[in-house]
């Protein structure tokens, strides 16, 4: 392994940039891709009936346990569905404006991948005995950047619902846009007292989202260095929920509405070009889950006031392996990703348990419900932060 580090220390950092960047989207691409599978098997799951389990390829058929585990499972049910989003016909409508047609789906694709440069995945001891983010791009106002990079996706929705010349998919495109103007705001603002807590006298003045995770990070039960879901839950609970706006995951799926938009913004569209919207919609749930897990459940530590360096602590009297820099990476990323997929179960779970709300429901909840707790939540911890600043 020493060899392995050597080697990867002697890189060119450009290079080691473009590694780290085809990683990371081999990983996402991927789940994002299977997450269409682990749908149908949750919502199966919940309304009591075995999901997706029927397509074999006649190789694997006659290879006993794991073939049948396979099947079973669905994997061939997601080669099958990519297999057809790749080589179905993709017919081009006449009536579409057709060069900002074709550019939506593309558009729905950059946002999504481009903030996941900011987000830390997990940490690694460097020669000092320092933790160091694993990360794309190690810049100090790494949240201010997804908030600008991530909001830029409501454009493709808006393009796809004007380039359609249809209706219906231009209605889900004035949707997308009213329902993003309406729970950003929110989202930002859930979010400033977490700043406010690590940016107090004594704080370095960041927005690194690493620095938030340190923040969370502390030996035993402390407010100072609690997971900040206990200390902050109503800012939790309102990033949560304008994270469902956000997404545009049920109950707040007003832009595809199929009961009334017959299937929103994306009704034109069809294979390849279909699929893309929908890769960018999870690839966006599981970077917000990325988010809402390194603000508010300590990113890559594994219980509150049980930080990963006394995981590690206590694996290196097992064995002496666990304080290797490549060990304790994947033991964080290990743990950051078990928080993120947990959370994409939950989107899951939620859509197909509650109903879809009307569209003046989704305006009022976000105008008149939580922009007004979002701003008594703020001012609150603004008032406490002071009041301990005084003491």
């Amino acid at each position: 392994m020493s060899a392995i580090v050597q080697f990867w220390s002697n890189l060119n950092p450009v290079l080691q940039m473009l590694i780290k960047g085809l990683a990371v989207i081999g990983v996402i691409f991927p789940l994002a891709g299977a997450s269409s599978l682990a749908e149908r098997k949750v919502s199966a799951w919940i309304q009591g009936r075995p999901g997706p389990n029927r397509a074999i390829p006649f190789w694997f058929a006659w290879i006993p346990i794991i073939g049948p585990f396979l099947q079973r499972l669905g994997v061939f049910h997601l080669m099958a569905d990519g297999a057809k989003m790749l080589f179905k016909e993709d017919p081009l409508p006449g009536h579409v404006n057709k060069f900002y047609f074709l550019l939506a789906p593309v558009l729905a694709v950059v946002p999504a991948f481009t903030t996941i440069a900011v987000v830390p995945f997990g940490v690694y001891l460097n020669d000092a005995n320092q933790l160091v983010p694993l990360i794309l791009a190690n810049v100090d106002i790494g949240i201010l950047a997804i908030f600008a990079i991530g909001s830029l996706s409501v454009y493709s929705l808006i393009i796809a619902g004007w380039a359609s010349n249809s209706k219906y998919p231009f209605l889900g495109g004035v949707r997308a846009s009213a329902q993003l103007i309406s729970y950003e705001l929110s989202m930002t603002l859930a979010v400033i007292p977490v700043f406010l807590w690590i940016n107090a006298p004594g704080g370095e003045g960041t927005l690194s989202l690493f620095k938030v995770v340190q923040a969370q990070s502390g030996h035993g039960f402390s407010w100072s260095s609690a997971w900040f879901i206990l200390t902050m839950p109503l800012s939790a609970i309102i990033f949560l929920i304008a994270l469902f706006a956000e997404t545009n995951r049920q109950p707040f799926d007003m832009p595809e509405s199929e009961a009334d938009l017959v299937g929103g913004f994306h009704t034109e569209y069809g294979a390849f070009k279909w699929s893309l919207f929908f890769v960018a919609e999870y690839s966006h749930m599981m970077v917000g889950s990325g988010v809402f897990t390194l603000l508010f459940l300590g990113g890559w530590n594994p219980f509150p006031g049980y930080p990963l360096e006394s995981l590690v602590g206590h694996l290196a009297h097992l064995s002496p392996l666990a304080l290797h820099p490549i060990f304790i990476g994947l033991l964080s990323i290990g743990i950051f990703l078990g928080k993120v997929l947990f959370f994409v179960f939950v989107f899951m779970w939620v859509r197909w348990t509650l109903p879809r709300f009307r569209y003046d429901q989704v305006m009022k909840l976000g105008w008149q419900k939580l922009l007004p707790l979002a701003i008594g939540n703020l001012i609150f911890y603004a008032l406490i932060i002071a009041w301990i600043e005084t003491k």
